[in-house]
């Protein structure tokens, strides 16, 4: 069985083409495919996913810009990321806050079946998603090596991005 997995944070066409796209990440798409294309072990994906209410939530009043809404095109994961998704049955988990308490979740059930060894994150953006995520994960599971591969990852800004990657040095998760 898998000891190692890959999880992929809301590759998501709005995040990487549409209007929260920062300039950094269009750059990480073909880092991320070759990551999750020649990964030994299982892949996960977040998905970031709102509805016709997200102007009532409090993300959505902090940060006025539709997106990701679910069916939408923006809600799609990016290509070729769907394909490889399909191809190799990966999970996805879809979430509508910045952290999966269901991944988190999945993670600690399948490491009470049999042991994980390693929880490799990477994805958009490294500042929220990523970094919230990577901190839940390292909540749930902290004797398992959590991982942030710092080439396949994109923050709001470069200096966010940097920012986010020395918070998750500091909370013991490895930053490649």
């Amino acid at each position: 069985m898998d000891d190692r997995i890959l999880v992929v944070v809301d590759m998501q066409n709005d995040f990487i083409t549409g209007p929260l796209s920062s300039p950094e990440a269009p750059g990480i798409l073909d880092n991320v495919v070759r990551k999750v294309e020649n990964f030994d072990g299982r892949v996960v994906f977040t998905m970031d996913t709102h509805d016709g209410s997200y102007s009532d939530t409090q993300e959505g009043r902090l940060l006025p810009v539709g997106h990701c809404i679910k069916g939408s095109d923006g809600w799609r994961l990016v290509q070729p990321l769907a394909d490889i998704a399909g191809r190799k049955g990966a999970v996805i988990f879809e979430k509508g806050t910045f952290a999966s308490v269901s991944l988190a979740e999945y993670l600690a059930e399948r490491n009470r079946v049999s042991p994980v060894s390693s929880v490799t994150l990477v994805g958009v953006c490294t500042d929220i998603c990523v970094v919230s995520n990577a901190l839940l994960i390292k909540a749930f599971l902290p004797e398992v090596e959590v991982r942030v591969d710092s080439s396949c990852v994109a923050g709001v800004t470069k200096e966010k991005n940097d920012a986010a990657l020395e918070t998750m040095r500091s909370c013991q998760i490895f930053v490649d």
